[in-house]
């Protein structure tokens, strides 16, 4: 790997093989196009191992922005040892209905925002308490009733609804010293196919999507710190799938929208990111793509298994490689989006969190919805 590139933006977030962090990992934390770790399920013991896998991301590259999927529900990396089982957003919503259909419709949303923003903190504290600096959260997308993959990730079918458990949920995880991560944009509430293994596609005018799934991003432009694109495609718009269209990223999100911070691309070894313009594309073009469309950070996640030479170090080296020959240039306003990702506080002590009245409050708050 080529260490002698200046560091003036590093877009690529990697993830780890398993519970330690090994020597070869230890060098792709170091090459300056690198920004952070994705951690996963597989890389979860118990907390002190966890705590200490951080440490040693942390030690290796002090600026790393360490990241996790911990939504809550069905998406959450790291359960038992202390970890609170965060319920899926759709308890969140129900909580809002059932209110509503009792006749107490402002009780409703005061009682459901209070439980999003507990679940927010808890959600928050618990990750910072082992050195985890942010989670791709709030998911935005509509519960259209039409995708699996989605489902009972989403508040609800309301965008209205979804804005403001949102900004709740925000608030909470504010509160921990955490950002909140808007996914995914315009939305994937209603495209069925998973875009994990296949190519999504929304076939809705953008008045529709504007008016209903998009509206969360507009009015959350001031309360998210970052945003993460759909793998779909929506041919009304853009012939591309969100995270590779400049005009959904550029147009769109930042001079229509308003929103000013980071813009992550989902992973890049989805099947939804391997397909662009009809043809197969490897993880280095789909890389260029986003980044010229607009993403700040690009993601390629269980790709660094086990050895050196994984698809991981081919990534780094054509995204290296496109840099030396001015095929992509780096972005110092895409560095400044990430380093005002990262935590502006030391994580708290564990022992500390567990004493901690408001943490011991909005977890009585959860334990009450369950």
């Amino acid at each position: 790997m080529n260490d002698s590139l200046p560091t003036m933006h590093a877009p690529l977030l990697i993830d780890v093989a398993g519970t330690t962090l090994k020597p070869y990992e230890r060098e792709r934390l170091r090459h300056p196009l690198v920004g952070g770790v994705t951690l996963f399920a597989r890389n979860w013991a118990d907390r002190n191992q966890l705590t200490r896998l951080c440490q040693a991301i942390k030690r290796a590259r002090p600026d790393a922005l360490i990241a996790v999927d911990h939504e809550g529900g069905r998406v959450q990396r790291f359960r038992t040892d202390g970890f609170t089982e965060l319920p899926a957003m759709r308890r969140l919503g129900a909580h809002w209905r059932q209110a509503q259909d009792a006749g107490r419709a402002g009780q409703a949303a005061l009682q459901a925002m209070d439980l999003a923003t507990a679940c927010g903190f808890v959600l928050a504290a618990e990750l910072r308490a082992c050195g985890v600096d942010m989670s791709f959260t709030p998911v935005l997308d509509l519960d259209h009733g039409r995708s699996d993959v989605i489902g009972d990730r989403a508040f609800d079918a309301d965008p209205r609804v979804v804005t403001a458990l949102a900004r709740a949920l925000t608030l909470g995880l504010t509160q921990a010293g955490m950002v909140a991560c808007g996914k995914h944009f315009p939305g994937h509430g209603y495209a069925r196919a998973d875009s994990h293994v296949a190519k999504p596609v929304d076939e809705r005018p953008l008045a529709t999507l504007l008016g209903q799934d998009a509206l969360p991003y507009g009015y959350l432009r001031s309360a998210l710190q970052a945003v993460m694109p759909a793998h779909v495609v929506y041919p009304a718009v853009d012939a591309l799938p969100a995270g590779f269209s400049s005009v959904w990223l550029q147009r769109i999100l930042r001079q229509q929208l308003g929103f000013t911070g980071a813009i992550f691309s989902d992973d890049l070894s989805m099947a939804g990111a391997r397909v662009i313009n009809g043809e197969a594309v490897d993880t280095t073009t789909a890389a260029l793509a986003a980044l010229h469309a607009g993403c700040d950070l690009v993601l390629l996640c269980n790709q660094s298994v086990v050895q050196r030479g994984a698809p991981i170090d081919d990534l780094i080296e054509g995204l290296a490689a496109a840099w030396a020959q001015g095929r992509w240039v780096p972005s110092q306003a895409s560095e400044l989006r990430r380093q005002a990702l990262l935590p502006r506080l030391p994580w708290p002590d564990w022992a500390a969190l567990m004493t901690d009245a408001r943490y011991q409050q909005a977890l009585a708050q959860l334990q009450a919805l369950a």
